[in-house]
């Protein structure tokens, strides 16, 4: 847990507080966002929290231990430290790079290669493919996944994460934040991550800290932000589409449509066209044997052909997964001209599904359904 009292920082020729009197906790395993406008005082509390920017009054605690009362080496070495410009060693391989630090604690080579290859795996890097790799040969996402490795290397309590995924483009970004929270959901760290980006902190955070002119403006759960804004400043920075913002909390278990109407790619194409036609089917999902997504056909497609569906089958490469929120799927699904996305595990086995209907009723806003190409798929079940 992380205890912060009225914290301030004052920069020497300055009058006017950079962190003014911020008083906070953080418990136990959860992500707490700092964000605000730029020059807000967000970056320098957190860097006060492993004591790069000096305290100037107030006190900061990590598990009831007042940081000032520690050595600032063995701090910063148990803490764990990620920026946005990642700051890689050129000219160390990822294995150097990730066991940097714990080499300075003494761990033994085992122990380093089992934590390395942990890690590595974790980010779906493999490790007898990137170990030997240096910092030139990875793209700018691989980069940043090893940044933040590094800075878990010795599974530190507590995380300090300065805009870890700011430089990275949006496709990139987003994928790197899905994987980020699968880790943090295994690992429960403590983490205290600075962002602008508002989308983000709602996306990420368990609490997030509005920051203006270095105050505390209010301090709470994204719903809470969102739902009950502390004053007109809180309602302007979250923006007026805070009702939409809510897509970024929600997951799409929480709106999609469990059992969807499907055949199997085995099946008979004539079969399937004919009970398509008869239940008013302009599209249906094909699974394969083990229900794993193959990807859909329509009735055109059906219509003469003498085989088996999986013959004429489309491929489905949109897909989400049950735990994504709703802000992600949607993009997906607008992108989709079928105006559905497919949820499905990790293995590829189909969970559920999203339509507009299903989100409306979910997020309690009104749109307009989008085609109805669908008909019963609804209902649920197999179609055979």
């Amino acid at each position: 847990m992380i205890e912060l009292e009225r914290v301030t920082k004052i920069f020497p020729g300055s009058e006017i507080p950079a962190v003014d009197s911020v008083s906070l906790t953080v418990p136990n395993g959860e992500i707490c966002i700092l964000i605000g406008s730029s020059g807000c005082g967000k970056t320098t509390l957190m860097r006060m929290m492993n004591r790069l920017e000096p305290i100037t009054s107030g006190t900061i605690k990590i598990d009831g231990e007042n940081i000032l009362q520690k050595d600032v080496i063995d701090l910063r070495r148990h803490v764990g430290y990620a920026i946005q410009q990642i700051g890689l060693f050129p000219h160390m391989t990822v294995y150097e790079n990730i066991a940097t630090v714990p080499k300075l604690l003494g761990w033994d080579k085992k122990r380093i290669d089992e934590r390395v290859d942990e890690l590595l795996e974790l980010v779906k890097m493999p490790a007898e493919t990137f170990r030997g790799r240096y910092p030139r040969e990875l793209s700018g996402g691989q980069a940043q996944r090893i940044g933040v490795l590094r800075s878990m290397a010795t599974d530190p309590p507590l995380m300090l994460m300065d805009e870890p995924f700011g430089a990275i483009d949006p496709i990139n970004r987003e994928t790197l934040q899905d994987e980020f929270l699968k880790i943090q959901a295994k690992l429960k760290k403590t983490i205290v991550f600075v962002t602008h980006d508002i989308h983000e902190a709602i996306k990420m955070g368990d609490k997030v800290a509005l920051l203006d002119a270095g105050r505390l403006i209010q301090y709470g759960t994204p719903e809470e932000l969102l739902t009950y804004p502390k004053n007109q400043f809180v309602k302007d920075f979250v923006g007026a589409d805070r009702s939409l913002k809510r897509l970024d909390l929600l997951k799409v278990k929480d709106a999609m449509l469990t059992d969807p109407v499907h055949c199997h790619a085995d099946q008979s194409s004539e079969k399937v066209l004919e009970q398509m036609l008869s239940d008013g089917l302009n599209y249906l999902l094909v699974l394969d044997e083990e229900d794993r997504i193959k990807g859909y056909v329509n009735v055109d497609m059906l219509r003469g052909h003498k085989g088996v569906v999986g013959d004429v089958v489309h491929p489905m490469t949109i897909t989400v997964g049950p735990d994504q929120n709703l802000k992600d799927a949607l993009s997906k699904m607008l992108s989709f001209d079928l105006g559905i996305v497919v949820a499905v595990d990790d293995d590829e086995k189909v969970q559920g599904i999203l339509n507009t209907r299903t989100m409306v009723s979910v997020v309690g806003e009104t749109y307009d359904e989008r085609g109805g190409h669908w008909g019963k798929i609804t209902t649920g079940g197999k179609i055979i």
